[in-house]
Protein backbone atom coordinates (compact mmCIF):
# COMPACT_ATOMS: atom_id res chain seq x y z
CA UNK A 1 0.00 0.00 0.00
CA UNK A 2 1.32 3.44 -0.95
CA UNK A 3 1.44 6.02 1.83
CA UNK A 4 1.24 9.69 1.02
CA UNK A 5 0.42 13.19 2.14
CA UNK A 6 -1.73 15.90 0.60
CA UNK A 7 -2.13 19.59 1.38
CA UNK A 8 -4.17 22.57 0.20
CA UNK A 9 -1.74 25.19 1.55
CA UNK A 10 -4.29 26.59 4.01
CA UNK A 11 -3.50 30.17 5.04
CA UNK A 12 -3.55 30.88 8.76
CA UNK A 13 -6.12 33.52 9.77
CA UNK A 14 -5.49 35.61 12.89
CA UNK A 15 -8.98 35.75 14.38
CA UNK A 16 -8.07 38.86 16.39
CA UNK A 17 -6.67 41.02 13.58
CA UNK A 18 -8.44 39.38 10.64
CA UNK A 19 -5.12 39.15 8.77
CA UNK A 20 -4.11 36.08 6.82
CA UNK A 21 -0.69 34.59 6.46
CA UNK A 22 0.96 35.69 3.21
CA UNK A 23 0.61 33.25 0.32
CA UNK A 24 4.30 33.62 -0.48
CA UNK A 25 5.33 32.52 2.99
CA UNK A 26 2.98 29.53 2.93
CA UNK A 27 4.26 28.39 -0.47
CA UNK A 28 7.85 28.46 0.79
CA UNK A 29 6.78 26.37 3.77
CA UNK A 30 4.94 23.98 1.45
CA UNK A 31 8.05 23.32 -0.61
CA UNK A 32 9.96 22.41 2.56
CA UNK A 33 7.16 20.05 3.57
CA UNK A 34 7.20 18.31 0.18
CA UNK A 35 10.98 17.94 0.35
CA UNK A 36 10.74 16.37 3.81
CA UNK A 37 8.11 13.86 2.66
CA UNK A 38 10.41 12.86 -0.19
CA UNK A 39 13.44 12.54 2.10
CA UNK A 40 11.44 10.28 4.45
CA UNK A 41 10.60 7.88 1.61
CA UNK A 42 6.85 8.52 1.41
CA UNK A 43 5.23 7.47 -1.83
CA UNK A 44 3.12 10.40 -2.98
CA UNK A 45 2.47 14.09 -2.30
CA UNK A 46 -0.74 15.71 -3.56
CA UNK A 47 -1.50 19.43 -3.93
CA UNK A 48 -5.05 20.78 -4.11
CA UNK A 49 -6.54 23.45 -6.37
CA UNK A 50 -8.63 26.28 -4.93
CA UNK A 51 -9.60 29.76 -6.03
CA UNK A 52 -10.30 31.27 -2.62
CA UNK A 53 -8.70 33.67 -0.15
CA UNK A 54 -8.08 30.94 2.44
CA UNK A 55 -5.77 28.77 0.28
CA UNK A 56 -2.46 29.62 -1.36
CA UNK A 57 -2.59 27.29 -4.38
CA UNK A 58 -4.75 27.96 -7.43
CA UNK A 59 -2.43 26.08 -9.80
CA UNK A 60 -1.12 22.76 -8.43
CA UNK A 61 0.82 22.28 -11.66
CA UNK A 62 3.18 25.16 -10.88
CA UNK A 63 3.84 23.91 -7.36
CA UNK A 64 4.42 20.36 -8.59
CA UNK A 65 6.80 21.59 -11.29
CA UNK A 66 8.79 23.45 -8.64
CA UNK A 67 8.76 20.34 -6.43
CA UNK A 68 10.04 18.22 -9.32
CA UNK A 69 13.39 20.02 -9.16
CA UNK A 70 13.90 19.53 -5.40
CA UNK A 71 12.65 15.94 -4.93
CA UNK A 72 13.97 12.61 -6.14
CA UNK A 73 11.49 9.78 -5.69
CA UNK A 74 8.07 10.89 -4.50
CA UNK A 75 5.08 10.82 -6.88
CA UNK A 76 3.82 14.36 -7.53
CA UNK A 77 0.04 14.51 -7.85
CA UNK A 78 -2.80 16.98 -7.85
CA UNK A 79 -5.37 16.63 -5.08
CA UNK A 80 -7.42 17.47 -7.02
CA UNK A 81 -7.36 19.00 -10.48
CA UNK A 82 -10.79 20.59 -10.86
CA UNK A 83 -11.26 19.20 -14.34
CA UNK A 84 -14.78 20.55 -14.89
CA UNK A 85 -13.47 24.13 -15.14
CA UNK A 86 -10.12 23.32 -16.78
CA UNK A 87 -8.99 22.72 -20.35
CA UNK A 88 -8.00 19.04 -20.68
CA UNK A 89 -5.46 19.90 -23.36
CA UNK A 90 -3.65 22.31 -21.04
CA UNK A 91 -3.97 19.90 -18.10
CA UNK A 92 -2.29 17.19 -20.16
CA UNK A 93 0.48 19.51 -21.36
CA UNK A 94 1.18 20.79 -17.85
CA UNK A 95 1.38 17.35 -16.28
CA UNK A 96 3.40 15.96 -19.18
CA UNK A 97 5.88 18.77 -18.50
CA UNK A 98 5.97 17.89 -14.79
CA UNK A 99 6.54 14.27 -15.79
CA UNK A 100 9.56 15.24 -17.87
CA UNK A 101 10.97 17.49 -15.14
CA UNK A 102 10.50 14.81 -12.48
CA UNK A 103 11.80 11.89 -14.54
CA UNK A 104 8.41 10.18 -14.70
CA UNK A 105 6.78 11.00 -11.34
CA UNK A 106 3.75 13.05 -12.38
CA UNK A 107 0.18 12.00 -11.76
CA UNK A 108 -3.26 13.58 -12.15
CA UNK A 109 -6.05 13.18 -9.61
CA UNK A 110 -9.14 14.53 -11.31
CA UNK A 111 -12.28 15.58 -9.50
CA UNK A 112 -15.06 18.11 -9.38
CA UNK A 113 -13.74 19.74 -6.22
CA UNK A 114 -15.53 20.69 -3.02
CA UNK A 115 -15.94 24.38 -3.91
CA UNK A 116 -17.53 26.09 -6.90
CA UNK A 117 -15.53 29.34 -7.30
CA UNK A 118 -13.74 28.10 -10.41
CA UNK A 119 -16.98 27.81 -12.39
CA UNK A 120 -17.88 31.53 -12.60
CA UNK A 121 -14.18 32.43 -12.60
CA UNK A 122 -13.59 30.56 -15.86
CA UNK A 123 -17.02 31.15 -17.36
CA UNK A 124 -18.76 27.82 -16.81
CA UNK A 125 -22.38 27.21 -15.85
CA UNK A 126 -23.06 25.18 -12.71
CA UNK A 127 -26.10 23.72 -14.46
CA UNK A 128 -23.56 21.81 -16.59
CA UNK A 129 -21.75 20.47 -13.51
CA UNK A 130 -21.99 16.76 -14.38
CA UNK A 131 -21.77 17.09 -18.17
CA UNK A 132 -18.63 19.23 -17.95
CA UNK A 133 -16.76 16.66 -15.91
CA UNK A 134 -17.87 13.71 -18.02
CA UNK A 135 -16.90 15.36 -21.32
CA UNK A 136 -13.59 16.77 -20.10
CA UNK A 137 -12.53 13.55 -18.45
CA UNK A 138 -13.21 11.63 -21.65
CA UNK A 139 -11.15 14.13 -23.65
CA UNK A 140 -8.25 13.97 -21.18
CA UNK A 141 -8.21 10.17 -21.40
CA UNK A 142 -8.33 10.31 -25.19
CA UNK A 143 -5.37 12.71 -25.31
CA UNK A 144 -3.54 10.41 -22.89
CA UNK A 145 -3.90 7.41 -25.16
CA UNK A 146 -4.12 8.65 -28.76
CA UNK A 147 -2.08 10.78 -31.15
CA UNK A 148 -3.14 12.59 -33.26
CA UNK A 149 -6.45 13.62 -31.69
CA UNK A 150 -9.81 13.92 -33.40
CA UNK A 151 -12.55 15.00 -31.04
CA UNK A 152 -15.75 17.03 -30.87
CA UNK A 153 -17.83 18.01 -27.82
CA UNK A 154 -20.12 20.69 -26.37
CA UNK A 155 -17.78 22.73 -24.22
CA UNK A 156 -14.59 23.09 -26.22
CA UNK A 157 -13.59 23.79 -29.84
CA UNK A 158 -13.25 20.72 -32.03
CA UNK A 159 -9.86 19.05 -32.43
CA UNK A 160 -9.03 17.84 -35.94
CA UNK A 161 -5.98 15.63 -36.47
CA UNK A 162 -4.24 17.61 -33.71
CA UNK A 163 -0.87 16.72 -32.19
CA UNK A 164 -0.50 17.69 -28.52
CA UNK A 165 2.93 18.23 -27.03
CA UNK A 166 4.96 17.54 -24.99
CA UNK A 167 4.52 13.85 -24.42
CA UNK A 168 5.26 12.57 -20.90
CA UNK A 169 8.17 10.31 -20.05
CA UNK A 170 5.69 7.67 -18.88
CA UNK A 171 3.79 5.89 -21.64
CA UNK A 172 0.62 7.39 -20.13
CA UNK A 173 0.05 9.81 -17.30
CA UNK A 174 -1.59 8.01 -14.37
CA UNK A 175 -5.08 9.44 -13.83
CA UNK A 176 -6.96 8.85 -10.56
CA UNK A 177 -10.57 9.84 -9.92
CA UNK A 178 -11.36 11.51 -6.59
CA UNK A 179 -14.92 11.25 -5.29
CA UNK A 180 -16.88 12.11 -2.19
CA UNK A 181 -18.82 8.86 -2.25
CA UNK A 182 -21.63 9.21 -4.82
CA UNK A 183 -22.52 5.97 -6.65
CA UNK A 184 -22.44 7.64 -10.07
CA UNK A 185 -18.90 8.89 -9.57
CA UNK A 186 -17.74 5.51 -8.30
CA UNK A 187 -19.38 3.76 -11.26
CA UNK A 188 -17.70 6.15 -13.73
CA UNK A 189 -14.23 5.43 -12.35
CA UNK A 190 -14.86 1.67 -12.47
CA UNK A 191 -16.34 1.79 -15.97
CA UNK A 192 -13.31 3.67 -17.29
CA UNK A 193 -10.86 1.43 -15.45
CA UNK A 194 -9.42 4.33 -13.45
CA UNK A 195 -8.07 4.12 -9.90
CA UNK A 196 -10.39 5.57 -7.27
CA UNK A 197 -9.72 7.66 -4.16
CA UNK A 198 -12.56 8.46 -1.77
CA UNK A 199 -12.37 11.46 0.53
CA UNK A 200 -13.93 10.62 3.90
CA UNK A 201 -14.17 13.78 5.97
CA UNK A 202 -16.64 12.85 8.70
CA UNK A 203 -18.76 10.13 10.22
CA UNK A 204 -17.92 6.45 10.36
CA UNK A 205 -15.63 5.31 7.50
CA UNK A 206 -17.22 1.87 7.62
CA UNK A 207 -20.26 3.37 5.92
CA UNK A 208 -18.13 3.70 2.77
CA UNK A 209 -17.37 -0.02 2.47
CA UNK A 210 -20.27 -0.54 0.01
CA UNK A 211 -18.75 2.03 -2.35
CA UNK A 212 -15.45 0.16 -2.51
CA UNK A 213 -17.33 -3.11 -3.00
CA UNK A 214 -19.44 -1.52 -5.76
CA UNK A 215 -16.30 -0.19 -7.45
CA UNK A 216 -14.69 -3.65 -7.48
CA UNK A 217 -17.80 -5.26 -8.91
CA UNK A 218 -18.19 -2.65 -11.64
CA UNK A 219 -14.47 -2.63 -12.45
CA UNK A 220 -14.47 -6.36 -13.14
CA UNK A 221 -17.88 -6.26 -14.84
CA UNK A 222 -16.49 -3.72 -17.30
CA UNK A 223 -13.72 -6.09 -18.30
CA UNK A 224 -10.77 -4.54 -16.47
CA UNK A 225 -8.01 -6.60 -14.90
CA UNK A 226 -8.51 -6.62 -11.10
CA UNK A 227 -4.72 -6.71 -10.67
CA UNK A 228 -4.63 -3.13 -12.03
CA UNK A 229 -7.20 -1.83 -9.56
CA UNK A 230 -6.25 1.20 -7.45
CA UNK A 231 -8.20 1.99 -4.28
CA UNK A 232 -7.30 5.06 -2.27
CA UNK A 233 -8.50 6.81 0.88
CA UNK A 234 -8.07 10.52 1.66
CA UNK A 235 -8.63 11.62 5.28
CA UNK A 236 -7.80 14.58 7.52
CA UNK A 237 -4.71 13.71 9.54
CA UNK A 238 -2.43 15.32 12.13
CA UNK A 239 0.18 13.65 14.33
CA UNK A 240 2.01 14.45 17.55
CA UNK A 241 3.97 12.54 20.16
CA UNK A 242 1.07 12.34 22.64
CA UNK A 243 -2.42 11.50 21.39
CA UNK A 244 -4.57 13.51 23.80
CA UNK A 245 -2.25 16.51 23.90
CA UNK A 246 -2.10 16.56 20.10
CA UNK A 247 -5.87 16.28 19.71
CA UNK A 248 -6.53 19.05 22.24
CA UNK A 249 -3.91 21.34 20.69
CA UNK A 250 -5.13 20.79 17.12
CA UNK A 251 -8.83 21.30 17.84
CA UNK A 252 -8.86 25.15 17.64
CA UNK A 253 -7.16 25.10 14.22
CA UNK A 254 -9.44 22.42 12.83
CA UNK A 255 -12.63 23.81 14.34
CA UNK A 256 -11.95 27.33 13.08
CA UNK A 257 -11.66 26.09 9.49
CA UNK A 258 -14.74 23.87 9.79
CA UNK A 259 -16.75 26.76 11.24
CA UNK A 260 -15.74 29.12 8.42
CA UNK A 261 -16.66 26.64 5.71
CA UNK A 262 -19.78 25.56 7.58
CA UNK A 263 -21.00 29.14 7.86
CA UNK A 264 -20.81 29.46 4.06
CA UNK A 265 -22.86 26.31 3.59
CA UNK A 266 -25.38 26.77 6.36
CA UNK A 267 -24.04 24.01 8.59
CA UNK A 268 -24.35 24.12 12.39
CA UNK A 269 -21.26 25.35 14.25
CA UNK A 270 -18.56 22.69 14.53
CA UNK A 271 -18.47 21.37 18.09
CA UNK A 272 -15.93 19.71 20.34
CA UNK A 273 -18.25 16.72 20.65
CA UNK A 274 -18.23 16.25 16.84
CA UNK A 275 -14.46 16.43 16.88
CA UNK A 276 -14.09 13.90 19.68
CA UNK A 277 -16.55 11.52 18.04
CA UNK A 278 -14.51 11.59 14.83
CA UNK A 279 -11.28 10.97 16.76
CA UNK A 280 -12.46 7.55 17.93
CA UNK A 281 -11.56 4.18 16.49
CA UNK A 282 -14.46 4.32 14.05
CA UNK A 283 -14.21 8.04 13.31
CA UNK A 284 -12.96 9.74 10.16
CA UNK A 285 -10.34 11.98 11.82
CA UNK A 286 -6.81 10.55 11.96
CA UNK A 287 -5.48 12.85 14.68
CA UNK A 288 -3.29 11.55 17.47
CA UNK A 289 -0.07 9.68 18.21
CA UNK A 290 1.70 7.39 15.71
CA UNK A 291 0.48 4.18 17.33
CA UNK A 292 -3.19 5.17 17.11
CA UNK A 293 -2.83 6.40 13.53
CA UNK A 294 -1.03 3.21 12.52
CA UNK A 295 -3.86 1.10 13.95
CA UNK A 296 -6.53 3.14 12.13
CA UNK A 297 -4.69 2.93 8.80
CA UNK A 298 -4.36 -0.84 9.12
CA UNK A 299 -8.07 -1.07 9.97
CA UNK A 300 -8.92 0.94 6.84
CA UNK A 301 -6.69 -1.30 4.76
CA UNK A 302 -8.43 -4.40 6.08
CA UNK A 303 -11.87 -2.85 5.63
CA UNK A 304 -11.43 -1.45 2.12
CA UNK A 305 -8.50 -3.35 0.56
CA UNK A 306 -6.63 -0.10 -0.03
CA UNK A 307 -3.69 0.29 -2.37
CA UNK A 308 -3.11 3.92 -1.27
CA UNK A 309 -3.62 5.94 1.92
CA UNK A 310 -3.36 9.74 1.73
CA UNK A 311 -3.04 11.77 4.92
CA UNK A 312 -4.32 15.31 4.38
CA UNK A 313 -2.37 17.32 6.93
CA UNK A 314 -2.81 21.09 6.85
CA UNK A 315 -6.52 21.68 7.55
CA UNK A 316 -6.84 24.87 9.58
CA UNK A 317 -3.23 25.91 8.92
CA UNK A 318 -1.39 24.60 11.98
CA UNK A 319 2.11 26.09 12.38
CA UNK A 320 4.77 25.02 9.89
CA UNK A 321 7.00 23.52 12.60
CA UNK A 322 4.11 21.34 13.77
CA UNK A 323 3.36 20.21 10.22
CA UNK A 324 7.00 19.21 9.79
CA UNK A 325 6.75 17.20 13.01
CA UNK A 326 3.55 15.55 11.82
CA UNK A 327 5.19 14.60 8.51
CA UNK A 328 8.27 13.32 10.35
CA UNK A 329 6.20 11.08 12.62
CA UNK A 330 4.17 9.82 9.67
CA UNK A 331 7.28 9.04 7.62
CA UNK A 332 9.59 7.76 10.36
CA UNK A 333 7.15 5.90 12.61
CA UNK A 334 3.77 5.26 10.99
CA UNK A 335 4.94 4.33 7.50
CA UNK A 336 7.51 1.71 8.64
CA UNK A 337 4.99 0.20 11.04
CA UNK A 338 2.27 -0.03 8.39
CA UNK A 339 4.66 -1.46 5.81
CA UNK A 340 5.94 -4.06 8.28
CA UNK A 341 2.42 -5.11 9.21
CA UNK A 342 1.46 -5.51 5.54
CA UNK A 343 4.69 -7.15 4.40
Amino acid sequence: MELGISMFADLHLDETTGKRQSAGMRLKELMTEIMLADELGLDVFGIGEHHRADYAVSSPEIILAAAASVTKNIILSSAVTVLSSADPVKVYQDFATIDLLSNGRAEITAGRGSFIESFPLFGFDLDDYNDLFEEKLNLLLKINSESPINWKGRFRPELKNQQIFPHPLQAKLPVWIAVGGTPGSVERAARLGLPLVIAILGGDPRQFAPFYKFYREQYIRNGHNPADMGLGLHVHTFLGENGKTTADHYFPYYAAQMKRIGAERGWPAYSKSQYEMNLGKNGALFVGDPSAITDKILMMHELFGLTRFVAHMDVGAPPHAELLKSIELFGNVVAPAVRKALA
